[in-house]
């Protein structure tokens, strides 16, 4: 059976950001994910992971900015990352080392680069070597750290002008940039969306070893599984079939938005997680 993992910037949205790890625990999450960690204080999400023996499994780079204030404000400002942008290097790199910091502290094996909105008047291959390079080094400040580096392709309906839309795309950078440590945040959302097919692109980029982690919603509501037109236990089965052939251990994110927006709503919502056990 796959492994998920709450996203606790989604899920719960009833309760306050802190009190939500009991509540995944309680559900029976093994794992969690989430945005940013940036506005809390370190030791207490490490506490709250502790006390409900949860593993920390995904979180972000900062969306842009140069320390904690910065991040904040740019998430508002609408910005998605700075990966991609030429000029912005440096605060790439600032916001990386931070990441990096937080999870060193969280334990967290693997952080999201956020690749940015192309910049106006900027190519797509000019983005690219943005990237390229910007990733080239923190792939090598990631590696020393023994974490992993991923990409997301996002579908432009969510956010428009992000740079990578397309699942060929990303794993054309991955293979350019050639870092093991490197690899594709695989979101079932954004892929049905944009491309459609989703056993085919399963079947043909999870076993590269270069898919990192999952994330699902279903479509076109971004709320849980069985909302929308996607056939989740077809999915599960090929993830599990293909993951134990290929050796694939990894954590599906659930990073949908539930329906029920009540009290309790998340957890009822959580059927389609429950009838799989």
């Amino acid at each position: 059976m796959p492994r998920f993992a709450a996203n606790l910037s989604m899920m719960y949205p009833d309760l306050p950001f802190l009190e939500r790890f009991e509540a995944a625990a309680k559900d029976g999450f093994e794992a969690v994910e989430y945005l940013f960690p940036y506005a809390f204080a370190p030791q207490d999400i490490t506490a709250r992971l502790r006390a409900h023996g949860l593993q920390q499994v995904l979180f972000n780079t900062p969306p842009g900015g140069s320390d904690v204030d910065g991040f904040n404000a740019a998430w508002a400002a609408g910005e998605r990352g700075t990966a991609c942008v030429p000029g912005r290097e440096a605060q790439f790199r600032a916001g990386f080392a931070h990441a990096l910091a937080w999870a060193e502290t969280l334990d967290c094996p693997r952080i999201h680069a956020m690749v940015g909105l192309r910049a106006e008047g900027v190519r797509e291959q000019a983005a690219d070597d943005t990237l390229c390079a910007n990733l080239q080094w923190a792939a090598a400040e990631a590696a020393r750290a023994g974490r992993d580096v991923l990409i997301e392709p996002i579908n432009p309906r969510s956010v428009p002008g992000f740079h990578l839309n397309r699942q060929d795309h990303a794993h054309r950078i991955v293979q350019s940039v050639g870092a093991p440590n490197l690899k594709v945040q695989m979101d079932l959302f954004h892929c049905q969306i944009v491309e459609g097919d989703l056993s085919a692109r399963i079947a043909t980029y999870l076993p590269t070893g270069r898919v990192g982690h999952f994330q699902i919603a279903d479509v076109p509501d971004r709320h849980e599984p069985g909302s929308g037109e996607v056939h989740w236990p077809h999915l599960w089965a090929l993830i599990d079939r293909i993951g134990q052939a290929c050796g694939w251990q990894g954590w599906l994110g659930c990073e949908y938005h539930p329906a029920d927006t009540g009290s309790g709503g998340t957890s009822r919502g959580l059927a389609w997680m429950q009838g799989l056990r």
